[in-house]
C-alpha cells in the first residue's frame, strides 16, 4: 500500500515490509518515510487544519457518520487485515473491526456536542456588568501515534475525536501493522474527508517519530505504547498538549469467597486474548492462601484448552505474538521465574512466534514476570493472606491502568475502589474490559489523559474565556 501525504498517495523506492506473524510470510509492502515527507506532511496538516476548523460541527457529523457506514459495510475484510498483519485470531479481528466503528460513530456524535458555559462573573467582586462565556476551539495539527496490538481501534480512538473537535491529524501507524490505518484513510477520504484533513505516514518511529513530536507546529501528541517510549516522546514534546496511554501489568485480587469456576473463566478470557498483547490483559493474579490450590486447580483445565495456531484458523484461540523476538523474550522471564523458585503449571513452550497459554505460580512480586510488563500470554500467580496484603500488593508497581478483583464482600469491593491506584477497575470480572464510549486511562506511569471519544474530544479542543464588559 501506498502512504499518503500532502492529499497524494505515494510510494518510495525504499519499503517496509509488513509480514504474516504467524509464517513470517510477506502480505503487503509501504513505503519508508523521511525527513522530506515529514516536512510535506506537516506542512499539509497546517492547511488541513485550517479547512477542518471551518468546518460545522454537522458536516464532521455527516463525515465521520459516512465512515462508520463504509467500515460497517467492510468490516470483514477489515477484520481479515487485523488478523492478518498484527496475528490476533479472526474473532478477535472481526470484533476489532466492529469495535471500529462503534468508535468513529461515537466520535461523530460528539462533533454535535462540542459547548461551553456561561460563567457567573458577577459573582465575582468587581465582576458586575461582565458577561462570561467558555467556547471550545481545535488544538490544530494533531500527532496521533498508535500501537500494533488494535491496529485500527486504537487509531480511531485519536482519529476521530480529533476529528470530531475540528483539528487535522498527522497519523503514524506502528511499523508492524500499517495496513488497517491506510485502509480507514481510504475510508475516511472517501467518506467526504478535506483532502488534507488527513496525513498518514508510515516508517519507523525511531527515524520520523522524534521529528513529528518536537515540531512546535504540532499542538497536540496522542500516544498509545510502551511507558519508555512514552517518557522519551514527553521529554521531546514541549510545551504542547499531550496524551499517554502507556503500560501495564493489572493486577487480579481473588479473595477467598470468591467463585472460582467464574474467576478462572475470566482470567483465561483476559489474560490470553490477543495472545496476552493487551495493555490491560491479566498478569498478575494475588490470590488468598485459603483458595490458593483452587483456584490452580480451575485455571489450568481452561488455560490447555486453548487452541494455538494459525490465527485465520476459525478453530484457534490463541494467535502468534506479533514478532518471533517478543515471544523469545516472554520465554526468558517465565525461565527466569523458574530458576529464581517460581513454579510452572503449565505451558512455559514456544514454537517461533507462537508462545504456549502459561501460569506461572508462587511468583515473588520482585520478579519480571509480575514487576515489569510482560505483553505476552502467561500469568503470574501470588498468594497473600488478607485484603490489605492484597490491595499492597497490587499497588507495589511503577503503573496503574486497570485492575480487578472477584469478591461478594461489599466493603472489600469498595475498599478495593477506593485504595487501589489504578484508572479502571472491575468488580468482578479481569482487567480487560473495556466499552469504547467510557473514559479510559491511566495513572502513575500508566500515563495521563483520557480516551473515549467524549472524554478525547476534551483533550483535542482548547477552551478559551471570554468575558464582555457591558456597560453598567
Amino acid at each position: 500500500m501506498r502512504m499518503y501525504v500532502a492529499g497524494q498517495w505515494i510510494d518510495k523506492p525504499e519499503k517496509l515490509e509488513v509480514r504474516n506473524p504467524y509464517d513470517d510470510s510477506v502480505i503487503d509492502t509501504v513505503p519508508r518515510a523521511d525527513r522530506g515527507d515529514v516536512e510535506r506532511a506537516i506542512q499539509s496538516a497546517e492547511r488541513g487544519a485550517r479547512a477542518m476548523a471551518r468546518l460545522p460541527g454537522y458536516e464532521r457529523w455527516k463525515i465521520l457518520k459516512r465512515a462508520a457506514e463504509l467500515m460497517t459495510a467492510r468490516t470483514e475484510a477489515l477484520g481479515q487485515t487485523i488478523s492478518t498483519e498484527e496475528g490476533k485470531i479472526l474473532a478477535e479481528g472481526r470484533l476489532e473491526a466492529s469495535r471500529a466503528v462503534e468508535t468513529i460513530m461515537g466520535s461523530a456524535e460528539e462533533a454535535k456536542r462540542l459547548h461551553g458555559e456561561t460563567v457567573p462573573l458577577d459573582a465575582a467582586p468587581g465582576g458586575a456588568g461582565k458577561f462570561g462565556v467558555t467556547i471550545r476551539v481545535p488544538c490544530g495539527v494533531v500527532v496521533a501515534i498508535s500501537p500494533f496490538n488494535f491496529p485500527l481501534n486504537l487509531v480511531c480512538h485519536k482519529v476521530g475525536p480529533a476529528l470530531a473537535g475540528g483539528n487535522a491529524v498527522l497519523l503514524k501507524p506502528a511499523t508492524d501493522t500499517p495496513l488497517s490505518a491506510l485502509a480507514l484513510t481510504e475510508i475516511l477520504l472517501e467518506a467526504g474527508l478535506p483532502p488534507e484533513g488527513i496525513n498518514t505516514l508510515t516508517g519507523p518511529g525511531g527515524e520520523i517519530g522524534d521529528l513529528l513530536v518536537a515540531d512546535r507546529r504540532v499542538r497536540k501528541i496522542t500516544f498509545t505504547g510502551s511507558r519508555d517510549v512514552g517518557e522519551h516522546i514527553c521529554r521531546t514534546a514541549g510545551i504542547k498538549r499531550v496524551t499517554m496511554e502507556l503500560g501495564s501489568n493489572a493486577p487480579v485480587i481473588v479473595m477467598p469467597d470468591a467463585d472460582m469456576d467464574k474467576v478462572a473463566a475470566a482470567v483465561a478470557a483476559t489474560g490470553y486474548a490477543n495472545a496476552g498483547q493487551v495493555c490491560i490483559s491479566t498478569q498478575r493474579v494475588l490470590t488468598a492462601g485459603k483458595v490458593y490450590g483452587d483456584f490452580l486447580d480451575a485455571l489450568k483445565p481452561k488455560v490447555e484448552a486453548l487452541k494455538v495456531g494459525n490465527q485465520l484458523d476459525e478453530t484457534v484461540k490463541v494467535g502468534p505474538m506479533v514478532r518471533e523476538r517478543e515471544a523469545v523474550r516472554v520465554e526468558e522471564w517465565v525461565r527466569e521465574a523458574v530458576a529464581g523458585g517460581a513454579r510452572l503449571v503449565t505451558g512455559g513452550r514456544r514454537q517461533g512466534a507462537m508462545y504456549i497459554p502459561t501460569i506461572v505460580a508462587d511468583v515473588k512480586p520482585e520478579m519480571r514476570v509480575s514487576c515489569d510488563e510482560l505483553f505476552g500470554p502467561a500469568v503470574a500467580v501470588t498468594p497473600f493472606r488478607d485484603i490489605d496484603e492484597a490491595i499492597a500488593l497490587a499497588n507495589d508497581t511503577n503503573y496503574g491502568l486497570a485492575a480487578g478483583i472477584f469478591t461478594q464482600n461489599l466493603e472489600w469491593a469498595w475498599k478495593f475502589a477506593r485504595e487501589v491506584h489504578s484508572g479502571n477497575l472491575h468488580i468482578n470480572w479481569g482487567p480487560q474490559w473495556r466499552a469504547d464510549l467510557m473514559p479510559y486511562g491511566g495513572l502513575k506511569e500508566s500515563g495521563f489523559g483520557k480516551e473515549g471519544p467524549a472524554y478525547a474530544v476534551a483533550e483535542m479542543t482548547e477552551l478559551k474565556m471570554v468575558v464582555f464588559h457591558l456597560p453598567q
